[in-house]
């Protein structure tokens, strides 16, 4: 009972000094209000919530179970046939990529009712899941399968027995982070796409009434919902932990589709098919010629067209200020979440402590932090770069964590036999067997990395592809929208490649040293 209590004790701190600082108005003339006074504001206007609440509950759970279930089927079939993943890699990065800024609102008027928020909710949930999917399936023990084949057992064993036990872990761990992402992609369709219910849309019709504490209120109950969906998944997953744990390291490396043969078809395959997939949603939807561009539309937009090169100015310009501060976010997003997946793994109760503060840097809406933010920070870089890595450094902690509890127990008892420190264990054995968990944290946090500079120069700093997609959403300029939508995800596509070119280089090389 007193161990229970000295781990509550670091939030009971935090809770007081947030309340003097709130009471005293020592934070941003008031920006941050007392928890008392968010309590207050939220019993005021408690009758409000039930309606909101279930609406986003409905839209987020609806997209959650959508998005992981594709996700996972898609998963298990670029395993079986790495083929596949090659010519999908495109379509699932670009998915990942689009700006939800961007989409919300060609959704709201392009599908009906509830289906925008489902569809924007499945969107975030998908590229996490199919990624985590893939990664437990394929790094499984080879030896144990070799076992299952020598005692007659055939592919479908091998995947049922070997593979797919092994990969629950992991797949859980996606879940963890796909549903705090579902819950923001409902909270992001509401907020841009309008509707009368949900959080999203109270949130809108709140900004402008100089409420703090009702901002927060709205904030605080997104991140409790989160909240509590990742933790049921995280439970989920430390129970199966347990079970499905390796006894020794995986000697093969995981298998790829870059060798396969016709890769250069593959490769343009790969290209092409987003495209295709783009020209045929404003086909079957019938999406109307001002509203959906079309490939061939973007491309004269900003080639042919009369006011061609003054576009391509606007863009220009506009990336000049958005890239140098996506590679600064990813860099340091990344650092953070390395360096706290390694303090969680040498302290666990570091992990305790530090969770419930990461979740609501997570999980609370960016649309009411931010004006805190601005306050503290301006509207310069630092903002820019607290809410990139603020998007970024969860998911690949939680990654990166996944893959140092998943280090085989029987590698770590041979350097703690000679004595080893807990740090050189950490280095010379979890951290080289987790390395294929540390490639798929950063081919997932590559395209957040820019998504998170685009919303923070749309909410905060005037600046950047976000500002320029905001600007275009005023003017009703739906060519230019489509076009840093494609921008961004040829961008983001391109950044994946380079990560994905860096890792097979490393592994290749462990797995000749």
């Amino acid at each position: 009972m007193a161990a229970r209590l000295r781990a509550f004790f670091p939030y009971l701190i935090a809770l007081i000094l947030w309340e003097v600082a709130g009471q005293l108005d020592l934070v941003a003339s008031g920006a941050l209000p007392a928890p008392s006074e968010i309590w207050a504001r939220f019993w005021l206007d408690r009758a409000d919530y039930p309606r909101h609440v279930w609406a986003t509950l409905q839209a987020s759970g609806a997209g959650f179970v959508l998005g992981n279930a594709i996700a996972v089927l898609a998963g298990l079939l670029f395993v079986l046939l790495p083929a596949t993943a090659r010519v999908a890699r495109g379509l699932n990065i670009a998915i990942f990529a689009l700006p939800p800024i961007a989409i919300a609102p060609i959704l709201a008027l392009t599908l009906e009712g509830m289906t925008p928020r489902i569809v924007l909710a499945a969107l975030g949930v998908y590229f996490v899941t199919m990624q985590a999917t893939v990664t437990g399936l394929s790094q499984f023990d080879s030896r144990t399968a070799d076992l299952v084949r020598a005692y007659g057992g055939t592919r479908a064993s091998v995947l049922r027995f070997v593979q797919l036990r092994g990969a629950l872990p992991a797949i859980l761990s996606g879940f963890r982070v796909a549903a705090p992402n579902a819950v923001l992609g409902a909270i992001l369709a509401e907020f841009g796409g309008g509707g009368r219910w949900g959080l999203g849309a109270y949130l809108l019709g709140s900004l402008g009434r100089g409420e703090p504490a009702r901002l927060w209120g709205i904030g605080l109950t997104a991140t409790l919902i989160a909240g509590l969906s990742y933790a049921v998944f995280a439970a989920i997953s430390a129970r199966v932990m347990g079970a499905s744990r390796a006894v020794t390291l995986n000697p093969a490396a995981a298998p790829s589709a870059t060798g396969a043969p016709g890769g250069l078809w593959l490769g343009l395959a790969s290209l092409i098919l987003p495209f295709l997939v783009w020209w045929g949603f404003l086909v079957a939807l019938r999406v109307p010629d001002m509203l959906g561009k079309t490939p061939w539309d973007v491309f004269h937009y900003l080639f042919l067209a009369d006011g061609a090169a003054q576009a391509q100015g606007r863009l220009l310009a506009a990336l000049a200020e958005t890239l140098p501060i996506t590679g600064l976010g990813l860099a340091a997003g990344l650092s953070v979440a390395f360096a706290l997946s390694v303090s969680s793994h040498l302290s666990p109760g570091f992990t305790r402590a530090f969770l419930p503060f990461a979740l609501v840097t997570q999980t609370m809406p960016l649309v009411a932090l931010t004006p805190l933010l601005v306050l503290i920070l301006g509207r310069g870089t630092a903002v820019t770069l607290w809410i990139t890595i603020s998007v970024t450094f969860f998911p690949a902690y939680v990654m990166i964590t996944q893959g140092l509890a998943q280090v085989p127990r029987a590698a770590l008892e041979l350097p703690r036999a000679y004595g080893a420190s807990p740090w050189r264990e950490l280095r010379l054995v979890a951290i080289p067997a987790s390395v294929p968990w540390v490639f798929a944290a950063i081919r997932t946090t590559v395209p957040r990395a820019l998504l998170g500079v685009m919303i923070a120069e749309w909410l905060a700093t005037g600046r950047g592809l976000g500002n320029l997609l905001n600007q275009s959403r005023g003017y009703m300029d739906f060519s230019m929208i489509w076009t840093v939508a494609v921008v961004s995800v040829l961008l983001s596509v391109g950044f994946y490649q380079m990560a994905q070119g860096v890792e097979r280089m490393v592994l290749r090389r462990m797995g000749g040293a």
